[in-house]
């Protein structure tokens, strides 16, 4: 294709051509997760299929994106995108409490996002890995930014005297591929547990990443 079509401009049925177009993205987006976060998966499904699952034309498909990949990347990046705001969110509700109380809350939040849909789970985990290199390339750099969040936080707990005062890039690195194991192996069937008890597990590792045995909280 030699380049993207000429968009409309004008409104029509009282909404904008750019709230026109949003929908249509989004449509193709939700039209994603089902057939990537499900069957047929995301090598099996063609741009015709994907426009068809939309209610929509491979001419609108398009409009919005080159290539199926171009949509995976986006639904990677939106799933990422839910998955902290919960994370956010978690660790604002437990404003104030202890740090493990904080820690549970942010990743009990977090895991409940990206579980309660198996399909953000397989976009996320299985799905994504392998594609292309720009892929890889996004999926690292989005693992960083959690790996950023983690060292943030415990950075600030260890100033607040509820951490252990270190270095946490490499633990938080670590902490992270535990993650993503784990739950890429439970999404899988390959861990027979049920989630809380997997969440319970990853809550010990990072709590006892941030407070090592024979480190005490400060009291003053």
């Amino acid at each position: 294709m030699a380049g993207r079509l000429k968009q409309p401009t004008g409104r029509y049925g009282g909404r904008s051509a750019a709230e026109r177009r949003a929908e249509r993205r989004d449509r193709f987006l939700d039209a994603g997760l089902r057939m990537f976060g499900d069957t047929p998966g995301f090598r099996a499904t063609t741009i015709a299929g994907l426009s068809e699952a939309a209610g929509l034309s491979t001419r609108q498909f398009y409009e919005e994106f080159h290539t199926l990949e171009d949509v995976l990347a986006a639904l990677h990046l939106r799933v990422n995108d839910w998955a902290e705001e919960a994370a956010l969110t978690g660790l604002a509700a437990a404003q104030g409490e202890s740090i493990a109380e904080r820690a549970t809350a942010a990743f009990r939040a977090y895991a409940a996002n990206v579980t309660g849909d198996p399909r953000r789970l397989r976009i996320t985990f299985t799905e994504i890995i392998g594609v292309s290199p720009r892929l890889e390339r996004q999926r690292l750099e989005r693992r960083s930014r959690w790996v950023d969040f983690i060292c943030a936080e415990a950075t600030a707990a260890a100033e607040r005297g509820e951490a252990a005062p270190r270095d946490y890039r490499i633990a938080a690195t670590a902490f992270i591929g535990s993650v993503n194991g784990l739950l890429h192996d439970w999404q899988a069937g390959f861990v027979d547990a049920p989630l809380d008890e997997v969440v319970d597990e990853l809550v010990g590792l990072l709590l006892g990443i941030l407070r090592p045995t024979g480190w005490s909280p400060r009291t003053d």
